[in-house]
This record gives C-alpha cells, sequence and structure tokens, in this order.
C-alpha cells in the first residue's frame, strides 16, 4: 500500500521547500501571512468564549477562545520548528490575538469582518476605499 498524496510527509516537504526557496515567495509569504493571520484572529474573536480572563491589563476585552487556542496551536509549532525564530514567531501570534481581539471589541462584528476581509483582500483597492468610507462615517 503506497502513501497518497496528502499523507506522504516526503513529497508536501519537497513542495513546502521548493516554494520557500523563490525568493519571491518567500517575501510574499513573509509579508502576508501576519495579516491574514490577524485578519483570522479578528474574526475568531466572536466565536463562543471558553473562559473569561479575570485579571486583564486590557480590560475585559481578552477571553480564552477559538482565536485563543488557535494562536496557542501555531505558537507551539513555531517553536517546535525552530527555538529561535519559533519564539519570535510565538511572541508575533501572541500579540496578534491581543490586537485582534482588542480591535474586535472596538468594532462589533458588523464592521470587524468588513476590516478581516479587506486585510485578507490587500489588494483589493475598491475595498480599501470603502473601508476608509465605513471608518470615516463610524462614530
Amino acid at each position: 500500500m503506497g502513501r497518497s498524496g496528502l499523507l506522504d510527509l516526503e513529497k508536501q516537504y519537497a513542495l513546502y521547500g521548493a516554494h520557500h526557496r523563490n525568493p519571491i515567495n518567500y517575501f510574499l509569504h513573509l509579508l502576508l501571512l501576519w495579516p491574514t493571520l490577524f485578519s483570522a484572529l479578528v474574526l475568531l474573536y466572536f466565536t463562543p468564549t471558553f473562559s473569561q480572563l479575570e485579571f486583564s491589563p486590557f480590560g475585559k476585552n481578552l477571553s480564552l477562545n477559538f482565536g485563543f487556542f488557535s494562536a496557542l496551536i501555531y505558537s507551539l509549532f513555531y517553536i517546535s520548528l525552530d527555538k529561535k525564530a519559533g519564539s519570535l514567531a510565538a511572541l508575533l501570534a501572541f500579540l496578534s490575538w491581543v490586537g485582534g481581539s482588542l480591535l474586535a471589541s472596538q468594532l462589533g462584528y458588523s464592521l470587524a469582518w468588513k476590516v478581516s476581509c479587506c486585510f485578507v483582500l490587500n489588494h483589493d483597492c475598491v475595498c480599501m476605499l470603502n473601508l476608509l468610507c465605513c471608518c470615516h462615517s463610524f462614530p
């Protein structure tokens, strides 16, 4: 019984390595990973809360929800790959969770999903102009 494509880790790693050796793909990955993660964490702020943090230096806006656990899983994964660079990536994932939670609590769901979609689709100029119009008219 041979390995199928999805579970063939050697094949997947070779494909991953080939994509990340290209300097343009590498730069785009570094540039677009964090806004995409931040946008996802903004949306995940509105998922059900498992526990509310009683002591929080940022008020009661931080909650242990799917956003927190997603950031935690990413952090542990990055640390398992490389201790130094993974620790920096874990810190950035944690800061993305904190920043995403604070932004989402201020915007509310109605505007937060629009902001998140515009971050993910940051190449869409019309979406960015609509975002500026929404934020300007937002009280």
